[in-house]
């Protein structure tokens, strides 16, 4: 199916697991750069890379700590998509 995705930016927090990673995944799948967003490194590189495997498609990851600043949960470290903008955000 074909969405109109392609292209398109995404960003979901929650994005390493349950419904937010099957978010993730099907956005990817239909063509989005997508953001994934989580509080644990472990299972946010473990996801990233499942869901680029899975795809094909282009993911880039934010670690997220409850003791982060608003100003400082911006996508940190998104090189790729920190000059893009942003079409859609999911939590």
């Amino acid at each position: 199916m074909d969405l109109g995705l392609k292209g398109k930016v995404a960003v979901v927090t929650g994005g390493s697991e349950g419904i937010g990673k099957a978010v993730a995944l099907s956005l990817a799948r239909e063509g989005a750069k997508v953001a994934i967003c989580a509080r644990r490194p472990d299972v946010l590189e473990r996801a990233a890379a499942e869901i680029q495997n899975r795809s094909g498609g282009e993911v880039e990851k934010s670690l997220l700590t409850p003791l982060m600043s608003p100003n400082a949960r911006r996508l940190n470290g998104s090189s790729r998509l920190r000059s893009s903008v942003l079409d859609a955000s999911i939590s």
